[in-house]
């Protein structure tokens, strides 16, 4: 349904943006022209088009294509680390990871819209031009993050021969690379960060099992200590910051 949605809403904002001496079927805004130096230039009107289709995808770029794979992994596994089954809620842990990902994203978004969106608003480049060096920043930060063997798995079974550098990888390679890479990062971090709480359900169960108490759940009594073991070393500072760290060059 949200698809349909789309497509109508940028079918209504083609027919809106339409002048006035296209009623009698003639489409002159819907062109696209090809520029002195060989490129193509698009007509206002398919701009709109293209915007509205592109948006339907937004939601799938900030989730896949940034930081927000990797943080909201960790805070799920955390949480199930932990113990607690709905606190902190879905809502504040989307939350968390989308204002990380803004935090850790910003220089990368600043470079894009230094390269490719200030100079097509400013009219010094054309739209195919403004994709090409605004996707330049977003591309490096995935090669940063990317690991080589992901990357030549993915180039392997695309059937590219030619490709000797990570760097001349297309994108449409990169970018599954770089969510298996996360989301391999990502259950590192949390294994890593399983491990003690695992440690103290252990002892807990021991303990409980020695003293005769099987009835108890260790679960009721670990609890408690997982969370204080959790606030005492600052944990959320600890984990938002090692997340943070990780994306560092």
């Amino acid at each position: 349904m949200s698809n349909y949605f789309f497509r109508i809403l940028a079918l209504m904002c083609c027919i809106l943006a339409l002048p006035a001496g296209a009623a009698d079927g003639v489409l002159p805004a819907v062109t696209v022209t090809t520029t002195p130096d060989g490129g193509s230039e698009y007509s206002v009107t398919l701009q709109i088009l293209l915007l509205m289709t592109a948006l339907s995808f937004l939601p799938a770029m900030v989730i896949m294509l940034t930081s927000f794979t990797r943080i909201i992994v960790v805070l799920s596994i955390l949480r199930q680390a932990i113990g607690l089954q709905q606190t902190p809620s879905n809502q504040v842990l989307v939350g968390m990871a989308m204002f990380m990902t803004f935090f850790i994203m910003a220089p990368v978004f600043d470079k894009i819209y230094e390269q490719g969106v200030k100079p097509y608003l400013d009219e010094q480049l054309t739209v195919t031009q403004a994709f090409d060096q605004g996707k330049e920043p977003l591309k490096a930060f995935m090669l940063s993050q990317v690991r080589t063997t992901d990357l030549q798995t993915f180039i392997d079974i695309a059937g590219y021969k030619d490709i000797d550098s990570p760097e001349a990888a297309p994108i449409t390679v990169l970018i599954p690379a770089f969510i298996t890479s996360e989301l391999k990062t990502a259950f590192q971090i949390g294994f890593m960060l399983f491990v003690p709480f695992l440690v103290i359900d252990l002892v807990v169960a021991s303990i409980l099992m020695a003293m005769g108490m099987m009835m108890l759940s260790p679960m009721i009594v670990s609890l408690p200590f997982k969370i204080m073991l959790f606030v005492l070393v600052d944990g959320w500072s600890l984990v938002l910051g090692t997340l943070a760290n990780s994306f560092g060059p």
